[in-house]
Protein backbone atom coordinates (compact mmCIF):
# COMPACT_ATOMS: atom_id res chain seq x y z
CA UNK A 1 0.00 0.00 0.00
CA UNK A 2 1.04 3.92 -0.93
CA UNK A 3 1.62 6.88 1.23
CA UNK A 4 -1.98 7.91 1.88
CA UNK A 5 -2.46 11.55 0.68
CA UNK A 6 -2.46 14.68 3.22
CA UNK A 7 -5.82 15.40 3.11
CA UNK A 8 -7.17 12.05 4.62
CA UNK A 9 -5.08 12.91 8.18
CA UNK A 10 -5.91 16.46 8.20
CA UNK A 11 -8.66 17.34 11.09
CA UNK A 12 -11.57 20.05 8.95
CA UNK A 13 -13.27 22.18 11.93
CA UNK A 14 -13.06 22.71 15.25
CA UNK A 15 -15.81 22.02 18.46
CA UNK A 16 -15.80 25.43 18.94
CA UNK A 17 -16.40 27.03 15.44
CA UNK A 18 -17.89 26.41 12.04
CA UNK A 19 -15.88 25.41 9.34
CA UNK A 20 -13.25 28.08 7.56
CA UNK A 21 -12.61 28.39 4.20
CA UNK A 22 -9.04 27.17 4.56
CA UNK A 23 -11.24 24.11 5.88
CA UNK A 24 -13.82 23.75 2.57
CA UNK A 25 -10.79 24.24 0.32
CA UNK A 26 -9.09 21.33 1.95
CA UNK A 27 -12.11 19.27 1.36
CA UNK A 28 -11.86 20.55 -2.38
CA UNK A 29 -8.70 19.65 -3.11
CA UNK A 30 -9.47 16.14 -1.85
CA UNK A 31 -12.25 15.82 -3.94
CA UNK A 32 -10.58 16.97 -7.44
CA UNK A 33 -7.27 14.87 -6.78
CA UNK A 34 -9.47 11.81 -5.90
CA UNK A 35 -11.59 12.76 -9.03
CA UNK A 36 -8.73 12.96 -10.92
CA UNK A 37 -6.71 9.57 -9.52
CA UNK A 38 -9.80 7.73 -10.72
CA UNK A 39 -10.67 9.34 -13.57
CA UNK A 40 -7.11 9.93 -15.53
CA UNK A 41 -6.75 5.76 -15.85
CA UNK A 42 -9.75 5.61 -17.88
CA UNK A 43 -9.45 8.57 -20.17
CA UNK A 44 -5.61 7.69 -20.63
CA UNK A 45 -6.33 4.07 -21.69
CA UNK A 46 -9.77 5.61 -24.11
CA UNK A 47 -6.87 8.13 -25.67
CA UNK A 48 -4.27 5.41 -26.32
CA UNK A 49 -6.90 3.18 -27.88
CA UNK A 50 -8.44 5.73 -29.83
CA UNK A 51 -4.58 6.80 -31.00
CA UNK A 52 -4.00 3.47 -32.30
CA UNK A 53 -7.20 2.71 -33.89
CA UNK A 54 -6.85 6.04 -35.51
CA UNK A 55 -3.09 4.60 -36.84
CA UNK A 56 -4.65 1.90 -37.94
CA UNK A 57 -7.39 3.45 -39.88
CA UNK A 58 -5.17 6.09 -41.60
CA UNK A 59 -3.16 3.34 -42.73
CA UNK A 60 -5.38 0.44 -44.28
CA UNK A 61 -7.78 3.90 -45.45
CA UNK A 62 -10.82 1.87 -43.63
CA UNK A 63 -12.68 4.84 -41.85
CA UNK A 64 -15.72 2.57 -40.15
CA UNK A 65 -17.42 4.67 -36.94
CA UNK A 66 -17.70 0.75 -35.38
CA UNK A 67 -14.18 0.06 -35.38
CA UNK A 68 -13.34 2.92 -33.07
CA UNK A 69 -16.29 2.34 -30.65
CA UNK A 70 -15.92 -1.05 -29.97
CA UNK A 71 -12.18 -1.53 -29.09
CA UNK A 72 -12.61 1.65 -26.67
CA UNK A 73 -15.55 -0.04 -25.13
CA UNK A 74 -14.23 -3.13 -24.47
CA UNK A 75 -10.92 -1.94 -23.08
CA UNK A 76 -12.29 0.73 -20.56
CA UNK A 77 -14.80 -2.29 -19.72
CA UNK A 78 -11.49 -4.59 -19.18
CA UNK A 79 -9.89 -1.40 -17.17
CA UNK A 80 -12.91 -1.19 -14.53
CA UNK A 81 -12.67 -4.68 -13.82
CA UNK A 82 -9.22 -4.44 -13.27
CA UNK A 83 -9.15 -1.42 -11.36
CA UNK A 84 -12.64 -1.49 -9.79
CA UNK A 85 -11.84 -2.16 -6.09
CA UNK A 86 -8.72 0.05 -6.04
CA UNK A 87 -11.15 2.73 -7.21
CA UNK A 88 -14.13 1.50 -4.97
CA UNK A 89 -11.34 2.25 -1.77
CA UNK A 90 -10.01 4.98 -2.91
CA UNK A 91 -13.55 6.51 -3.34
CA UNK A 92 -14.56 4.79 0.10
CA UNK A 93 -11.77 6.25 1.79
CA UNK A 94 -12.33 9.76 0.87
CA UNK A 95 -15.84 9.49 1.35
CA UNK A 96 -15.43 7.74 5.40
CA UNK A 97 -12.44 10.67 5.86
CA UNK A 98 -15.89 13.67 4.95
CA UNK A 99 -17.95 11.17 7.45
CA UNK A 100 -15.43 11.39 10.54
CA UNK A 101 -15.15 15.14 9.72
CA UNK A 102 -18.94 15.86 10.10
CA UNK A 103 -19.13 13.64 13.44
CA UNK A 104 -16.14 16.21 14.34
CA UNK A 105 -17.98 19.25 13.95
Amino acid sequence: MGQRPMWINTRIGRKDESMTQGDVIILLRGALWTVLRLGAPLLLTSLGVGLIVAIFQAATQIHEQTLTFVPKVLSIAFLLLVLGSWMLTNISDYFRMICMQIIAL
